[in-house]
């Protein structure tokens, strides 16, 4: 086997691993606010696996890759999300809350690891092939999302597939419709679903499928996956400490623009939390019964890559200003067609069109907002992605965090309030980016006349 087929080889097999392994946990986390209703058990354990997931990036990843490789950091990190799946089968305070934690401490090795293989083998194939490393690196990438994107789609179908075995079907009452929507109120939906609850059998049949995609995922990428060499890994990795790259996190707030950047970056958080704590719950759920939760999330899902792929491109002739007022104002209108809006299983489409244009939205957000880090913070980009982390996890947890305890139509304001606070502090960023570069411009100008006219007087 050459050495191009093997490299593309250990990229597929990590991209699959990561299939299997998010096809399951994507699933349970959007079923999460649905299934653990009680005393908002479901939603507290997604805050406390994003408030580890903080902890666990500032400074697990370097430690773990240094002692045991790329491999084997996948292969244990993986472990964790299984620990997960375990811990819903006798879902409680007692199993959730730890496995959430054990969760969020693996989260983010497994990601750190996966993008420095992927980076390694990309630069390791393109010295040898006489090939740009960033080019190889960037399909690397490519191949691992288009395959690793459709995990939303299967762990949702899963979800309703199974699901929809339910044999008792039961109307939701036109009292229950009443307090679906931005009316769910924390008092009143304890008791929401006991009509469409699935049956425990069925729980522990959708538990068991994605604990079995979890281990096959572990099992792929033990036996198949190949150790990056030592000296490889030692020559890519920082002198710097794990101390000094925590450090250089926090420093990098000195600069003004990361500051004004951190209500978008946390309105990231606010609304992917939203979409899979609320809507699936106090829309879906509420109206239409648990199982219709798969089928609306894959239309998220669906749009979300496609969009990604289609704003990726479109960015070059749209500009980027543009994009980001398109999400803008499709997601202010969401946000107050949900205030407004009645759910009603008569409405049946309404439900999917929702998180289509969400997931157009979101889709706008999330390639523009990483491209504009790129551009912005081109000498420190290790530090400015690390705050980009930090800051979008923390809308995670304070989105999910304060689930339990407010009205849907307060999150809908609150999110309204993040979103325009974001869109505002954008703007002074690309003023002020403006300003710097008409700058620059009017500097160039008067040197080149300062030019000509030196010559002209030689």
């Amino acid at each position: 086997m050459n050495k191009m087929d093997r490299s593309l080889k250990n990229i597929i097999v990590v991209a699959f691993g990561f299939l299997l392994l998010f096809t399951a946990y994507g699933g349970l986390q959007n079923l999460q606010s649905s299934l653990n209703d009680e005393e908002g058990l479901g939603v507290a354990t997604l805050s406390v696996v994003y408030g580890a997931l903080i902890l666990s990036s500032m400074f697990l990843p370097p430690i773990l890759i240094k002692k045991f490789g790329c491999k084997w950091t996948i292969t244990a990190s993986m472990c964790c999300y299984i620990a997960f799946s375990l811990g819903n089968f006798y879902a409680s305070w007692y199993t959730l809350i730890p496995t959430s934690i054990i969760l969020g401490l693996g989260g983010a090795p497994l990601w750190s690891a996966k993008c420095t293989y992927l980076t390694i083998s990309g630069n390791a194939y393109a010295q040898k092939a006489g090939k740009l490393g960033k080019d190889v690196v960037n399909q690397y990438f490519g191949i691992f999302f288009l395959i690793f994107q459709s995990s939303g789609v299967w762990g949702n179908l899963i979800s309703s597939l199974v699901f929809q075995q339910e044999s008792i079907k039961g109307e939701i009452s036109d009292d229950q419709l009443m307090h679906c929507g931005a009316k769910d109120c924390f008092k009143t939906s304890t008791s929401s679903n006991n009509s469409t609850r699935p049956t425990q059998d069925l729980i522990y049949t959708l538990l068991g499928i994605y604990t079995g995609s979890g281990i096959l995922a572990v099992l792929l990428v033990a036996v198949f996956l190949e150790q990056i060499p030592k000296d490889q890994l030692e020559n890519s990795e920082e002198n710097a400490s794990i101390w000094s790259n925590f450090l250089a996190t926090f420093r990098h707030l000195k600069d003004k623009r990361q500051v004004l950047l951190i209500p978008l970056t946390m309105y990231s958080g606010f609304e992917q939390g939203f979409l899979s704590g609320d809507y699936t719950k106090s829309y879906v759920t509420c109206a239409l019964g648990i199982k219709y939760v798969g089928y609306v999330m894959i239309c998220f899902s669906a749009t979300n890559s496609l969009s990604s792929m289609l704003f990726g491109k479109l960015s070059q002739y749209t500009g980027r200003r543009n994009l980001f007022v398109l999400g803008a104002v499709i997601h202010f209108s969401c946000i107050i067609s949900l205030l407004l809006w009645k759910p009603h299983p008569s409405q049946m489409a309404v439900f999917f069109v929702f998180p289509a244009l969400w997931g157009m939205a979101d889709a706008i957000l999330q390639t523009q907002t990483n491209a504009f880090y790129g551009v912005l913070f081109v000498r420190n980009k290790e530090a400015a992605f690390a705050n980009y982390r930090l800051w979008e996890s923390f809308g995670f947890v304070i989105a999910f965090g304060y689930s339990t305890f407010l009205c849907v139509n307060i999150k809908l304001y609150i999110l309204l309030g993040v979103l325009i606070l974001s869109a505002v502090t954008y703007g002074i960023v690309e003023y002020m980016e403006r300003g710097q570069s008409s700058e620059i411009l009017t500097d160039k100008k008067e040197t080149q006349g300062e030019e000509t006219f030196t010559q002209t007087n030689m």
